[in-house]
């Protein structure tokens, strides 16, 4: 994210910078120039005591307005003006009163004071020229009050080295300035990309915890998945068993039964087998949530089982008032595949799809062959389900509500475990649902 810079932000940062320059200065003058007593003591003996106290005053008054300024909140360029101001009158008036053999002595004393400032001052360079051209003003005054020596003495005894050195030293505020403020800039910029740093940190953090709340919210819904696999497995078990001891118990007087029932058995009996090879398949966990699936491949006709789900499925049609239409090829297609799963992709779409159909309906079961490919379709030219609950269908388990208006149960695990069994066998199924109907379709390669 692109960080900026508010007026208000540099100012208020810039002002921060800029005192802690001027208590610098400050703290600094209170301490050391006193000690300037001790140049008085060498080269102006007479009244040195005097000029002791005059600094100790000055230093005291420039303390006190620091202390003043700082408690009103007033702009750090007002006390550094007054104690500018405060040091060039007492450095003035010294180098004024003084003998002639020490004005080079307190005339380099003055330009060091302003050197001094100008070196850690902090503001436009334009207040420097100011105090520069006050010192002047200054000295000027005080010379025309004494009247002891003439310009010519000031000049050659200090005056022209104070004036070169206090010139100079007023460029260094314009400098020092532009790179003070470029400092600020660039601590405002650091602090603030930090700022934002850590905020993107704490969201990051708050979102990993979701995440790791949500894994294991997932994970124990996992098990809990597993552990409903287990269990109906198991008891799905026990009633396929029962479906089987009951059929061998029939098979074993089947001179009783009519070679309609005795194909019923045996429709029975397949389905049975089926069921068994496809819930043993289920079963293994690890072998659902495998990237591959296993399966027992084999070459058979296609066009077989699809007639098989037909026929098992066309009672069903009946008592719902469906009518199939049967559009099955007659001539054989062989195709390599696991023939139960295969069987149940069909029995699974079919199924479905009578189970959305509306009374009074048609559906149509249509095999082709097409480029070297066996093509399945289920036709329904009825009121569409809806794309949208299709894909929600093929996808995941989901309820939906058929649309004639009475509620029922449907879950879309058949029509997803019809997806999943076709794609890792090599096919592919499509569907759709428009102002036309609903339409299912699968596509096997055909090895002859």
């Amino acid at each position: 994210m692109f960080v900026q810079i508010t007026k208000e932000e540099l100012i208020k940062e810039t002002s921060k910078k800029a005192w802690f320059q001027t208590n610098n200065i400050v703290f600094t003058i209170v301490f050391l120039y006193p000690l300037f007593a001790i140049v008085d003591y060498i080269y102006a003996q007479d009244i040195w005591i005097q000029l002791v106290i005059v600094r100790i005053i000055t230093c005291l008054i420039i303390y006190a307005l620091h202390s003043f300024i700082q408690y009103k909140k007033y702009d750090y360029r007002i006390l550094l003006h007054l104690s500018m101001l405060l040091l060039s009158v007492t450095s003035a008036i010294l180098c004024n009163i003084v003998n002639v053999q020490s004005l080079n002595v307190y005339y380099s004393i003055f330009a060091t004071v302003i050197l001094f400032f100008n070196l850690l001052v902090f503001w436009e360079p334009i207040n420097s020229i100011i105090q520069f051209l006050a010192a002047i003003l200054l000295l000027a005054i005080f010379f025309n009050a004494q009247h002891e020596y003439n310009l010519d003495i000031v000049i050659n005894n200090g005056g022209q080295l104070f004036f070169i050195i206090a010139a100079i030293s007023c460029l260094i505020p314009n400098t020092r300035y532009k790179v003070m403020q470029r400092d600020v800039r660039s601590q405002i910029l650091i602090e603030k990309s930090n700022d934002q740093l850590k905020q993107q940190n704490t969201d990051i953090n708050e979102k990993n915890n979701l995440i790791d709340m949500q894994y294991e919210q997932l994970r124990k819904l996992d098990g809990q998945k597993n552990s409903f696999i287990n269990i109906a497995g198991h008891d799905l078990k026990n009633l396929i068993g029962s479906v089987v001891m009951s059929n061998n118990m029939i098979k074993e007087e089947d001179y009783r039964l009519s070679s309609d029932q005795k194909e019923f058995v045996g429709y029975i009996a397949e389905s049975a087998e089926k069921m068994q090879y496809m819930l043993n398949k289920l079963m293994d966990v690890k072998e659902i949530e495998s990237p591959e699936m296993k399966f027992n491949i084999e070459i058979f006709d296609v066009n077989i089982e699809v007639m098989h789900v037909f026929k098992g499925l066309y009672e069903t049609a009946l008592m719902k008032n469906i009518h199939l239409i049967d559009n099955i090829l007659k001539l054989p297609l062989n195709v390599r595949l696991d023939k139960v799963f295969t069987g149940q992709v069909f029995q699974n779409l079919l199924s479905n799809a009578i189970k959305f159909s509306q009374t009074n309906n048609t559906l149509k079961v249509v095999t082709s062959l097409q480029r070297q490919h066996f093509v399945f379709e289920i036709i329904d030219e009825g009121i569409a389900i809806g794309q949208s609950e299709l894909d929600m269908m093929f996808n995941k388990l989901k309820t939906l509500n058929d649309t004639s208006g009475v509620t029922e149960s449907r879950l879309g695990l058949g029509l997803s475990i019809a997806k999943l069994m076709t794609q890792e066998m090599g096919g592919e199924l499509t569907y759709r649902s428009d102002e036309n109907g609903n339409y299912f379709r699968v596509e096997f390669y055909v090895i002859n």
